[in-house]
């Protein structure tokens, strides 16, 4: 739990606040960003919640964080943040919540479909999201975009006995022994409409998956803010950059709206949209 005691200086107002444990993740600025914003090396709040709406998103925010590092005196409103996820994003889409530590705050996703419900990367284990999302008919099939954000998936397993699913170039320390590795780097259908797309790059095993008009993209690409394109992590490229910007260039031979990262924003854009933000991140990539 985060500590009072421990509150950031930085932090206006003394209901919600960021205590000295918050390791920068942007997760709460993420969910909430009209209450949390980056202050130096870390999150504080800039603005305490006004609106039911603030109130409610700045508790999701204290739940998602992966360090427990925010506290309130609402304590209503973190309860109510906690019963809010799987939160819904667009139609069967969910973001988790419940980011982990050892994913450094990666985003999650749980998405409701007619063959089998399936989760994008393991947020950390919860028995309240578990117990949420077995009353919407559980998860079949876990998959996982790289070895970075794999976080509690065996936690997930043993309670959905779902199959985990992770490239063989990633399968390493605890998903050491996936239920179905990807190889190579030709597309796989791995169910009507849901497609793994291998794209080298932050990691060699690092795959996206295409569902509908919906990519879940891990760390291989992302919305900024800042730049107002699409971008990937330069800084956080463990592999490759070369291999990554190859990686991004096929994927201009697919067509989606959204993208869902497990680091940075998410964003919805129109198809034409889409693919000009993604040639901006391809061009902006080149000249990195």
């Amino acid at each position: 739990m985060a500590n009072r005691k421990l509150a950031l200086a930085t932090n206006v107002g003394d209901d919600f606040f960021v205590d000295e444990s918050c390791i920068d993740c942007d997760t709460c600025r993420s969910v909430a960003p009209s209450v949390f914003s980056r202050v130096g090396d870390q999150s504080a709040v800039v603005r305490q919640p006004v609106t039911a709406e603030e109130f409610t998103a700045a508790g999701k925010a204290a739940v998602a964080c992966p360090t427990s590092s925010i506290g309130a005196r609402s304590v209503a409103a973190i309860r109510q943040g906690a019963e809010s996820f799987p939160d819904p994003i667009d139609g069967d889409v969910f973001f988790c919540g419940y980011t982990s530590e050892s994913s450094f705050g990666a985003h999650s996703y749980f998405v409701r479909h007619d063959d089998g419900n399936f989760m994008v990367d393991s947020p950390r284990f919860s028995s309240l999201l578990a117990n949420r999302l077995q009353r919407m008919g559980g998860v079949r099939t876990l998959f996982l975009t790289h070895r970075d954000d794999v976080a509690d998936h065996h936690r997930y397993h043993e309670t959905f006995d779902c199959k985990r699913i992770i490239h063989e170039w990633d399968a390493v320390g605890t998903i050491s022994e996936p239920e179905r590795a990807i190889r190579g780097l030709e597309p796989v259908e791995l169910a009507p409409g849901l497609l793994a797309i291998p794209v080298p790059g932050h990691t060699r095993g690092s795959v996206v998956y295409l569902w509908k008009n919906y990519l879940f993209t891990g760390d291989h690409l992302a919305w900024s803010e800042r730049l107002g394109h699409l971008y990937a992590f330069r800084s956080a490229c463990w592999y490759s950059w070369s291999a990554q910007l190859d990686s991004m260039q096929r994927l201009l031979d697919y067509r989606f709206e959204w993208v869902l990262p497990g680091h940075g924003r998410r964003v919805h854009l129109e198809g034409r949209a889409m693919r000009e933000s993604l040639e901006r991140c391809v061009a902006w990539m080149r000249r990195r």
